[in-house]
């Protein structure tokens, strides 16, 4: 009896090893296993799993033990080597609205940004492209809000970023799967290698109107306190990162490159010392962390926060024959509090400046 249980103490956690290195094999083979060959890979995979477990386990079996498990490890690491052969690429066919890389040129405070993204959206599926060039002078940047966007519950959201400045003009910046034409997002897929990163800057009348008028996703905008230095420092390094891919494209990751993650990285840079939070990957709950930094109007609570910059209401409200209102990004964020506690109350209808603003074909 007592040879038995010190054989279950080695046996039980090998087991745990094997099972879970079966299913990130399996997973590795389903989404990214040769066209055509995927589904006879994976079921040779699993039954090599399944006997390597059945011999680690079954007392009938144990003769199969060492030989199944060895033959599991020389495969597994034939699987690795497979993996590490596939690489990121530059040259798919994308869909419409991940096709372009955002550019950029700086002078001084001037940036001049390239294939900033302003399509017109009526459906998912029927939009009109356009892809803009556009002059921004950092001297000029006056806010940095939070938009979060629940498309699966409230745990998990798309983190955006949208940069004011003092001509009205609102620019955001959003890490994005990049999809193929043929894909679309999958969430595991998304831990193995299925789609690339993309930084996507365009217009709040194309980014989040999507979400919140077309997609019908609830949507959320929180101000967020930053001092101006920090604002232009976060501005600069979105632009760093979309250069960075543009010069080396990376694989999108569920859990450890995301919309979240990548900008916690790129805010820590800024700001040393931020504490890692579970917030930071069930990222609908992203606003509470930040609330706790106390980067948001801690002067109320935060549901209060939440209820007030749920914007659906106002972004529907705004548009104008299916399409968005010039005023749109001053329609979602009346009544919204701003980090010192003012609230932006509806006034005159004023278009943003459309200085510094080239279309593209």
């Amino acid at each position: 009896m007592a040879a038995l249980s010190a054989s279950l103490l080695w046996r039980l956690p090998l087991a745990l090893g094997l099972t879970l290195l079966g299913a990130w094999g399996s997973g590795a083979l389903w989404f990214r296993g040769p066209r055509g060959f995927a589904a006879v890979l994976l079921a040779l995979w699993l039954a090599l799993t399944l006997v390597a477990l059945a011999g680690l386990l079954a007392p009938p079996l144990r003769e199969l033990r060492w030989p199944s498990l060895l033959a599991f490890a020389l495969v597994f690491v034939a699987l690795i080597g497979w993996w590490q052969t596939i690489r990121p690429a530059m040259d798919r066919d994308w869909a419409p609205d991940v096709a372009r890389l955002l550019e950029s040129e700086r002078d001084g405070d001037r940036v001049v940004l390239h294939n900033v993204r302003n399509f017109d959206w009526r459906t998912r599926e029927d939009f009109t492209p356009r892809w803009e060039t556009r002059t921004y002078d950092l001297s000029q940047l006056r806010s940095a809000d939070l938009i979060a966007s629940h498309w699966m519950g409230p745990a998990i959201a798309h983190t955006l970023v949208s940069f004011g400045f003092a001509d009205g003009r609102q620019l955001v910046f959003s890490v994005e799967v990049r999809r193929t034409r043929e894909s679309s997002f999958s969430a595991v897929g998304g831990l193995f290698k299925q789609s690339e990163l993309v930084l996507i800057a365009a217009d709040e009348r194309d980014i989040v109107r999507t979400r919140s008028n077309v997609r019908g996703e609830d949507v959320y905008l929180y101000r967020v306190a930053l001092p101006r230095a920090a604002m232009r420092d976060l501005f600069l390094a979105y632009l760093d990162e979309a250069e960075s891919l543009r010069r080396e494209p990376r694989f999108y990751n569920t859990l450890l490159s995301n919309c979240t993650t990548i900008v916690y990285d790129m805010v820590k840079a800024i700001v040393p010392g931020l504490p890692s939070d579970y917030r930071l990957l069930a990222s609908g709950y992203l606003p509470g962390y930040i609330y706790d930094l106390g980067a948001l109007d801690t002067s109320r609570p935060l549901a209060e926060l939440r209820a007030r910059g749920h914007i659906n209401t106002r972004a529907v409200a705004a548009d104008v024959d299916g399409h968005a209102a010039a005023d749109f990004p001053r329609a979602i964020r009346r009544g919204v509090p701003a980090p010192d506690g003012d609230l932006i109350e509806p006034g005159p209808s004023s278009a943003p400046a459309e200085a510094g603003r080239t279309a593209t074909p």
